[in-house]
């Protein structure tokens, strides 16, 4: 809820490892249809921090919003990100795991690729980035 880049400038510390790219702000973003507009300390806001930890494994973070609707519940804090070859293959994951569930974001294109979500039924959240070549 607002404290993500405090979280991972201490895991970047903890790691003693540095960004993967970038931070993207929240202000980056190019504004979505129907999306309400941002406020200044929102624009700030992290959309997009990667931090690599241990063996090849790479955390990534962002920002939840009040103004945007989000909550944070435990256990709506932690995604999985999967980075598939191909939106074929992001296609058939998201399938398989979406299993009809609810809250769930079919892949689609984005400004930085072909990404979705979903939570599937045993409530494990899962996030698919094809990203753009």
């Amino acid at each position: 809820m607002g404290n993500a880049e405090e979280a991972f400038n201490h895991y970047k510390k903890v790691f003693g490892t540095e960004w993967s790219a970038p931070i993207a702000r929240m202000g980056d973003m190019p504004a979505q249809p129907g999306m309400p507009p941002l406020t200044e300390g929102d624009k700030r806001k992290v959309m997009h921090v990667a931090l690599p930890t241990l063996g090849g494994t790479q955390i990534m973070g962002t920002d939840m919003l009040e103004s945007m609707g989000h909550k944070l519940v435990e256990g709506n804090n932690v995604t999985i990100s999967l980075n598939p070859d191909t939106k074929v293959e992001a296609d058939r994951l998201y399938n398989e795991l979406s299993n009809g569930e609810k809250d769930c974001v079919p892949p689609h294109d984005e400004f930085w690729g072909y990404w979705g979500t979903c939570k599937d039924k045993f409530g494990i959240r899962w996030m698919f980035n094809v990203s753009k070549q």
